[in-house]
């Protein structure tokens, strides 16, 4: 088995679609959690946040750390993505019924192109 990694880009793709979900500006982020501002900027580059950090958006996120971990060649029975997004859409109070219901259609419709052309 081997190490796991932190993937940088998913927690900044996470950090980002909850940012603008929220309708929020990085300088907002930056203040509602206590980061710098030039924190958030270095993980859009690519780096790791420090350890205090990284515990502060992960609050934020209400998110855990294992969500951003790659286990590298190594079979784990993990949901399906496609399984965790549906799920995570049908149950946001935000939203009616008939807007989930579309958006879970349209995430299946992109989800199954994706790997029609993968194959």
């Amino acid at each position: 088995m081997s190490n796991p990694e932190f993937d940088v880009r998913k927690f900044w793709e996470a950090l980002d679609a909850t940012r603008q979900s929220r309708n929020m500006t990085w300088k907002s982020v930056a203040n509602k959690t206590g980061i710098a501002a030039s924190t958030l900027t270095r993980i859009g580059q690519g780096k790791r946040p420090d350890v205090d950090g990284l515990a502060a958006l992960l609050n934020w996120l209400g998110l855990e750390m294992s969500d951003f971990y790659s286990h590298i060649n190594s079979e784990q029975n993990n949901p399906e993505a496609l399984t965790q997004v549906t799920a995570l859409l049908r149950a946001d109070s935000s939203l009616s019924r008939e807007s989930s219901s579309m958006l879970v259609e349209m995430v299946k419709a992109a989800y199954a192109s994706q790997r029609d052309e993968k194959d």
